[in-house]
């Protein structure tokens, strides 16, 4: 189903915020938008919903399982303030977001609905999941995909770390909540504002009154905010991106400059929920 701007889904559309898991995909441009959305049919999800100026040419099966709604969102604000909106209209349902080029992996998806990941996570009485953005960059930036080369991407193998989060007002450490770096925003990071430069990301939560989520992808309730539960480590789950490499490559200052993305540390990604369980970047917690 297709609509022609923000507002008349909102008036008319509310009706698919009724059912859950819903994802988010929001378009900045073109590039890898049906990539994007292939994959994330594929996991389960029984909404999905792509923010873009047009959708590209889709199998009939896999546009039937969409709704498409025409924005444009060059403005950075659009996005919180639509998920923001969602959350307001939606029932008490679980959200995934992401952008083009964009692709979520959670612990065994290749044998696991998304559905059955959020059952487990609600059973562990968690209403958000950590998510870490981890980038992909193409081995070859002269191949005519530029940076997004999805057959023979990499990505970083090291380099990943985290520091304590600080509450504004005491400067004391936060519970259970961390700021984690690495990746082309750490390697590259002379061209990357500072409040960009982190790679978490609550890419999945639970509706509920009152809740917002903020500029830096974190929310107003600060147990959403959280790594874990107090008890045992929970699930988490990785967004591999091209985002970082586009910007990178299209940025004047940057594009100048950067002549290879790759470093000592470059692995191949397997597209496979075993690599990044292996390097660390994705936690089972107790789902086996």
């Amino acid at each position: 189903m297709d609509y022609a701007s923000i507002d008349e889904f909102f008036k008319a559309g509310k009706a698919h915020l009724n059912k859950g898991p819903i994802a988010l995909i929001f378009a900045e441009d073109q590039k890898e938008l049906a990539s994007t959305i292939i994959h994330h049919t594929k996991l389960g999800f029984v909404t999905i919903i792509v923010f873009a100026r047009s959708i590209p040419i889709l199998s009939s099966s896999v546009q039937s399982k969409i709704i498409s709604i025409q924005v444009d969102l060059f403005n950075p604000k659009r996005v919180p303030f639509i998920i923001n909106k969602i959350n307001d209209l939606a029932l008490v349902q679980w959200v995934y977001y992401c952008y083009n080029g964009e692709y979520l992996f959670y612990p065994f998806c290749e044998t696991r609905s998304v559905t059955e990941l959020l059952h487990f996570h609600s059973e562990e009485r968690r209403d958000a999941m950590l998510t870490f953005v981890v980038d992909l960059y193409a081995a070859d930036l002269s191949a005519p995909k530029g940076s997004t080369m999805t057959e023979t991407c990499l990505l970083d193998g090291a380099g990943y770390f985290a520091t304590a989060r600080l509450d504004p007002d005491s400067h004391q450490p936060l519970d259970r909540q961390l700021d984690y770096f690495g990746g082309l925003r750490w390697r590259f990071e002379e061209y990357v504002p500072f409040h960009q430069r982190k790679i978490d990301r609550i890419s999945i939560f639970k509706t509920c009154k009152g809740l917002r989520i903020c500029p830096d992808y974190t929310f107003n309730l600060p147990e959403y905010n959280t790594r874990a539960c107090p008890w045992h480590s929970n699930l988490t789950a990785a967004v591999v991106s091209f985002r970082a490499a586009k910007a990178l490559l299209t940025n004047p200052d940057s594009k100048s400059q950067i002549k290879d993305l790759s470093w000592q540390h470059s692995v191949p990604f397997s597209w496979t929920s075993e690599q990044l369980l292996h390097l660390g970047l994705i936690e089972p917690g107790q789902w086996f």
